[in-house]
C-alpha cells in the first residue's frame, strides 16, 4: 500500500528566498528578455538560475537567464530582479553579459528540433536508404554535445552530432537497434545538417528487445502483496519546502542545472551542511568506433538535470506514505512548465539501529533504524538515474545513486567479437563506459568555518613500542591549502576524511566533526592526452576541496559545451592555492562507476548503485540515538526463566 501524505500538492510560492524559481517568475524573466532590442525572434533558453548568495544575504530574489539568439549568432547571460518594486510588477533585467554562442547547453526542445531537421535532410535520408530504412518516422536521432571533437571548419559554430537508431514499429525499443556508421553533424543555429558521415554498412539487429510486461512470457508467480502502512501518518512535517524529521531540519531546492538540491541541513539544531547537490555528471565511452568515440557527456552541464527530471508514480518509484513536490522548469523555447511529483519524500525501515543482549540478565535492548529519503529521478535519453539522499536518526547522511535504463549500443558485423565492450544481441554490442558524479558539499559543521583532515590507518613501525606487532595508529593529516586538496581514496589504508569545526569542541577537547566516506570510486583509463581526460580532470580524484567562491559553481566548469578541454573547473580554481584552514569549505566528492556491460544488462539494465556517506565523528559526546523509542512490536526487555542464567559470562558471537 502507498498513500499520499497530507498536503501533497501544496507548496508555498515564493515564501522563502531559497525556494525554487516559480513558473510566474520564469515567464516574467523570459518576457523581459524578449522585449529587449538586443535579441531577435529565434531564441533558445538555457535555464533561469536563482542567485542563492543574494537570497541568503538579503532575502531578495535575483536570477540569471541564459539565452541563445540563433538568428544573430550571439548569446547572453541576463541578470534579472525577480521581485522588483511592486509598482513595476514584472521582472527587470539589470545587466547583460555577452556569451560565446556555443557555450550554453542543449535543451530538449532544441534537440527535438534538430532531430526533425535530420529526418528531413536528403543526405541523411539517402544514408538510411542504403541500409534499407525508408520510413524516417521510425528513426530516432539523439543530438549529442560534440565537445572536444569539433571539425576545424566548424569550430566557430554551435553544432551537435547525432546518434541514430531505428525502430521496427512505433512501440519498439529503438535503443536496441543502432544504425552504425551514420552520423549527422547539425548546425543548431540554422537547424540544418552540415554533413553526414556515412561509413560502414553493418546489419541492423532484428531481435526482440522490448521490456513491457508479458513481452518475455507470463509474469513470475508467487509474489505476494507487501504493504507499507503508517496508520498514524508519517513522522515528518512539511512547511512549504522546509522539512522536519527526527531532529533533522532541511530545506529542499531545485535548479535547472543540478535538479534536486538540499539546503541548510541541521541535526538537533546544529548545522552540518549549508548545501548539498549532485553537481555534475560526466559519462565517457571507451570505444573508438565511429558512433562511439565522440561520446563523453557532461549530462548536467550540457543538458541540465532539472528539465530531465521525471514525474514519479505512487507505489512505483516510492513505496509508503509519500509527500511529493512539484517543480517548475523552463523549456528551451522559453515556456515554463511544471513537472508533477518530481521529488519524493518518505520514510523507510532500515533494520537495526543498535542492539545488545545481556547474557547475564537475559535483557535485550534493541532499536530499529528509520531513515528519511529525499529522492528524484532523471532520464538522460537511454539512461535513468535515481538519486536518494537519506537522513538517519543517529545523524548520518547518505547518498545513493542508482543507475538503470537502457545501455547505449553500437552495431557490429556478423561474427565480430567486440574488443572494447560486450556482445548483447546479434549485431549489437554495448561499449565499456564510466559514470562520474561530482557531489558538491558546502560544509557547515557547527558553523561556517571548517577544516579538512585526511585519516588513514598505519601499523606501528617501531618494535620497541609494539612488541606484539598489533599496534595500529590513526594518522591524521590536515589539508591546509588547495594545493594539497585533491585526494585519492585508498581502501587498503582505510582512507577517509574528517570535516572539523574550528570553533567548537566536544567534552574530550577534540573539534566537533563529521567524517566522509566515498564508497564508490574508479579512475579514468584513457590516455592523458585524450579528449576525455582533458575535458574532465576532476574524475582523476575521489575528493577535492576549495575555499568557497560564489562564482566557482560546477566541478566541470560553468559552460562545458564547446569549451576548450580543461579550461575551467576544479583543477583550475585550485591553482589559487587558497587557505583551507578555518575556511568556508566546499568539498567535491567524486563517485565513479566503471561499467563492464554484461548480457544481464540487456535489453534493460537492473539497478547498479554508487554511494557516499557522512557520519558524526565527535560531533556528539555519546550515541545520539539513545533516545529513540523501542519498537512497538517487541518488548524492551526479554528475560529467560528465573534460574536459567549461567553464573558466568556467556559468549554471543558478533
Amino acid at each position: 500500500m502507498s498513500a499520499l501524505a497530507p498536503g501533497v500538492s501544496v507548496q508555498s510560492v515564493g515564501a522563502h528566498p531559497l525556494d525554487p524559481v516559480t513558473e510566474s517568475e520564469m515567464a516574467a524573466a523570459v518576457d523581459a528578455v524578449r522585449a529587449d532590442d538586443r535579441v531577435g525572434d529565434r531564441l533558445w533558453f538555457w535555464g533561469l538560475t536563482l542567485d542563492e548568495d543574494h537570497a541568503r544575504r538579503t532575502g531578495g530574489r535575483r536570477a540569471t537567464l541564459v539565452v541563445v539568439d540563433s538568428g544573430r549568432h550571439r548569446a547572453w547571460e541576463v541578470d534579472l530582479e525577480l521581485d522588483p518594486d511592486p509598482a513595476v510588477g514584472k521582472a527587470v533585467a539589470t545587466s547583460w553579459r555577452s556569451l560565446d554562442v556555443r557555450s550554453p547547453g542543449i535543451s530538449s526542445e532544441e534537440a527535438r528540433t534538430a532531430a526533425a531537421a535530420c529526418r528531413a535532410d536528403p543526405a541523411f535520408r539517402d544514408a538510411l536508404a542504403r541500409r534499407g530504412i525508408h520510413d524516417v518516422s521510425l528513426v530516432m536521432v539523439d543530438p549529442e554535445s560534440i565537445g572536444g571533437f569539433e571539425p576545424d571548419d566548424l569550430s566557430d559554430r554551435r553544432i551537435a552530432w547525432g546518434s541514430v537508431w531505428h525502430r521496427m514499429n512505433a512501440d519498439d525499443n529503438g535503443y536496441a537497434r543502432p544504425v552504425q556508421g551514420v552520423v549527422p553533424i547539425i548546425d543548431l543555429e540554422g537547424m540544418t545538417v552540415v554533413r553526414v558521415e556515412d561509413d560502414e554498412l553493418i546489419p541492423i539487429s532484428t531481435e526482440q528487445a522490448t521490456y513491457s510486461a508479458g513481452d518475455w512470457g507470463p509474469p513470475r508467480a508467487g509474489l505476494r502483496t507487501l504493504d507499507v502502512v503508517q496508520p498514524d501518518g508519517p513522522s515528518f512535517t512539511v512547511d512549504g519546502w522546509a522539512v522536519r524529521w527526527q531532529g533533522w531540519t532541511v530545506r529542499l531546492g531545485f535548479t535547472h542545472r543540478e535538479g534536486l538540491v538540499l539546503h541548510d541541513l541541521a541535526f538537533t539544531g546544529r548545522p552540518v551542511l549549508a548545501r548539498a547537490s549532485v553537481n555534475e555528471m560526466y559519462v565517457p565511452y571507451l570505444d573508438p568506433s565511429s558512433t562511439q568515440y565522440r561520446k563523453n557527456f557532461f549530462d548536467w552541464g550540457e543538458y541540465g538535470a532539472g528539465p530531465l527530471t521525471d514525474s514519479l508514480e505512487l507505489g512505483c518509484d516510492c513505496l509508503g506514505v509519500i509527500r511529493y513536490f512539484d517543480v517548475p522548469v523552463l523549456g528551451g523555447d522559453g515556456t515554463p512548465r511544471t513537472t508533477r511529483q518530481a521529488i519524493c519524500l518518505h520514510e523507510e525501515d532500515d533494520g537495526i539501529l543498535w542492539k545488545h543482549h545481556n547474557g547475564r540478565t537475559g535483557q535485550t535492548e534493541v532499536r530499529r533504524s528509520r531513515r528519511l529519503i529525499i529522492s528524484a529521478v532523471a532520464t538522460v535519453a537511454n539512461y535513468d538515474y535515481a538519486f536518494y539522499w537519506s537522513l538517519y536518526q543517529d545523524g548520518k547522511i547518505a547518498l545513493e545513486v542508482k543507475l538503470t535504463g537502457l545501455l547505449s549500443a553500437s552495431g557490429i558485423a556478423d561474427g565480430e567479437e567486440p574488443a572494447y565492450g560486450r556482445r548483447v544481441a546479434p549485431n549489437v554490442q554495448t561499449p565499456n563506459h564510466q559514470h562520474y558524479f561530482a557531489v558538491r558539499l558546502d560544509t557547515a559543521v557547527d558553523g561556517d568555518r571548517n577544516r579538512l583532515v585526511e585519516l588513514h590507518a598505519e601499523g606501528e613501525p617501531d618494535p620497541a613500542s609494539d612488541p606484539y606487532g598489533n599496534a595500529v595508529r590513526t594518522v591524521a593529516t590536515p589539508i591546509r591549502s588547495e594545493r594539497d586538496a585533491a585526494r585519492m581514496k585508498d581502501a587498503s589504508r582505510a582512507v577517509h576524511w574528517r570535516i572539523e569545526s574550528t570553533d567548537r569542541r566536544n567534552r574530550y577537547g577534540d573539534p566537533t566533526a563529521y567524517r566522509l566516506f566515498v564508497e564508490s570510486t574508479t579512475r579514468p583509463f584513457t590516455r592523458p592526452e585524450s579528449v576525455s581526460a582533458r575535458r574532465a580532470p576532476f574524475t582523476t580524484k575521489a575528493l577535492w576541496a576549495t575555499a568557497r567562491d560564489p562564482h566557482e559553481r560546477y566541478a566541470g566548469g560553468q559552460y562545458p559545451n564547446h569549451a576548450e578541454p580543461g579550461s575551467d573547473g576544479l583543477h583550475v580554481w585550485q591553482r589559487q592555492d587558497r587557505s583551507l584552514d578555518a575556511a568556508e569549505l566546499v568539498l567535491w566528492a567524486v563517485l565513479g562507476e566503471h561499467h563492464f556491460p554484461r548480457p544481464e544488462d540487456w535489453p534493460i539494465m537492473p539497478v547498479q548503485s554508487v554511494k557516499l556517506r557522512l557520519e558524526p565523528d565527535g560531533f556528539f559526546d555519546r550515541n545520539p540515538a539513545l533516545d529513540v523509542p523501542a519498537p512497538h512490536a517487541c518488548a524492551a526487555e526479554v528475560a529467560q526463566p528465573k534460574g536459567s542464567q549461567p553464573e558466568g559470562p556467556t559468549c554471543h558471537c558478533h
